[in-house]
């Protein structure tokens, strides 16, 4: 067993090449081999949301606080909100971020492929692309 206490490590900013706006990382974790899970608590001040981006073997969030928006490409802008548990399929490239009035909190969880790679980062989504659910 392994405990990682709270605030063992520092937070990070979500760096700019990945996302726009203010984002912190928290808690980072992985698993050890042959396990290959990994993740991190994500705080979106609001508009602040993630590049477009694909996971190889898909992705988990389990939102925590506030209200967010997630999209797959070529799909509706969707609200999410504490308790709910977004999954994107292997290959889909999708975004996700806080509301353009409110923060938002996620736990993001993905798994490596067999060559290690965990995400697939794309384009910025642009202020039209995110103001289209509005």
């Amino acid at each position: 067993m392994r405990i990682t206490r709270n605030a063992a490590t520092a937070s990070k900013s979500g760096p700019a090449e990945y996302f726009t706006g203010r984002v912190r990382l928290d808690a980072p974790f992985s698993t050890e081999a042959p396990a290959r899970l990994s993740g991190a608590t994500v705080t979106f001040e609001p508009g602040a949301r993630t590049a477009w981006h694909t996971h190889p073997l898909g992705q988990t969030l389990i939102v925590t606080a506030g209200e967010g928006r997630a999209q797959q490409k070529g799909g509706a802008i969707e609200t999410i909100r504490p308790g709910d548990i977004i999954w994107f399929p292997p290959g889909e490239t999708h975004w996700h971020g806080a509301a353009p009035d409110c923060a938002m909190t996620h736990i993001a969880i993905a798994e490596a492929d067999e060559n290690g790679e965990v995400v697939t980062w794309l384009d910025h989504v642009t202020d039209a692309e995110y103001g289209a659910g509005d």
